[in-house]
């Protein structure tokens, strides 16, 4: 048997950066799947606790008779779930994520979406309130485009009055349910008002070399002025889904359309991407949009490109 021969520095020192980066991967592999299963165990306990204890509270409400060891071991489940949450949530800041990160990481995608659609909707009653257009500060042209809506939604919302007044007086024999169903029907009066408002405060705006548009709280798409093709000033009325077009229309009517060079993204409501090539959006007043459009158009073709500076000294 002959006998091993010394490494030499350079070897040695390769060969210790190996072994030490071989063991580093094997401790932080479990963890990372320990952590990453983690929280897949708390969303599926989500999934199956809290819609377990809306069935209770709606089978409570319903005057159905609920054991009283069911009831608290309900309770103690939830609370059980949000203090595993907020572990969870320290855990994740920890291991150096941001707030918005360890949020992402522990609620569904979808579930945050909504969330933060229903928090903008009852945020533009405020702004509303206060006459404070949301992302308009250092707009060239602000371009409202919620006045064809308005009879429609001021109808609409003294319908959900009506028949909140309906439902009070069939259901004062059951206080329980009357004040349920009555803090539903509250909240969607200010939910019908609110997509208004967020369509009254969230205007198209023009800035610089982008066209911002907007429908209430949830199409907010920016187009570069470089990748417009055509404007067309032209009144449409009938919108039928097509692949690669959206259609913002405010009372069932566009009066401008935009044609791209290239596709933007358009994220649909859940965050699905969704390229389109075409675009008809309604302003209120379509002819003052459609000029200062076709002249910022312009401009961003006629600019004269950047100079490349001096050249490099050796």
């Amino acid at each position: 048997m002959t006998e091993a021969e010394p490494m030499t520095g350079a070897g040695a020192m390769a060969e210790a950066e190996r072994m030490t980066g071989a063991g580093a991967m094997a401790e932080a592999e479990p963890m990372t799947g320990r952590r990453s299963g983690g929280v897949r165990l708390l969303r599926l306990v989500a999934y199956v606790v809290l819609p377990a204890e809306v069935l209770l509270a709606v089978l409570l409400v319903g005057g159905v008779r609920i054991p009283a060891a069911v009831w608290a071991g309900a309770e103690l489940l939830v609370v059980a779930l949000v203090l595993a949450e907020a572990v969870s949530y320290l855990r994740l800041r920890r291991r150096g994520l941001s707030r918005r990160e360890a949020v992402a990481e522990l609620v569904p995608e979808a579930v945050l979406r909504i969330m933060g659609h229903e928090l903008r909707i009852m945020a533009s009653l405020g702004r509303w309130v206060a006459r404070r257009p949301h992302g308009v500060e250092g707009a060239d042209g602000v371009f409202p485009h919620a006045r064809d809506q308005a009879a429609l939604m001021y109808g609409f919302a003294f319908v959900c009055v009506v028949e909140s007044v309906g439902m009070s007086y069939l259901l004062a024999d059951w206080p329980v349910v009357h004040a349920v169903v009555l803090v539903l029907d509250v909240y969607t009066v200010l939910f019908v008002v609110g997509l208004h408002a967020a369509a009254v405060t969230r205007p198209h705006t023009l800035t610089g070399d982008v066209l911002r548009l907007r429908q209430a709280a949830h199409v907010d798409v920016s187009v570069p002025l470089d990748r417009i093709a055509s404007v067309r000033h032209e009144l449409v009325f009938s919108h039928e889904k097509a692949e690669g077009e959206l259609n913002l229309a405010v009372g069932s009517q566009t009066s401008l359309t935009v044609e791209l060079t290239e596709p933007v993204d358009a994220p649909r409501f859940f965050g699905a991407p969704r390229p389109v090539r075409l675009i008809r959006f309604h302003a209120d007043d379509a002819r003052a949009l459609y000029r200062e459009l076709g002249l910022a158009v312009t401009r961003a073709r006629t600019a004269p490109s950047p100079s490349p500076g001096p050249p490099p000294r050796v």
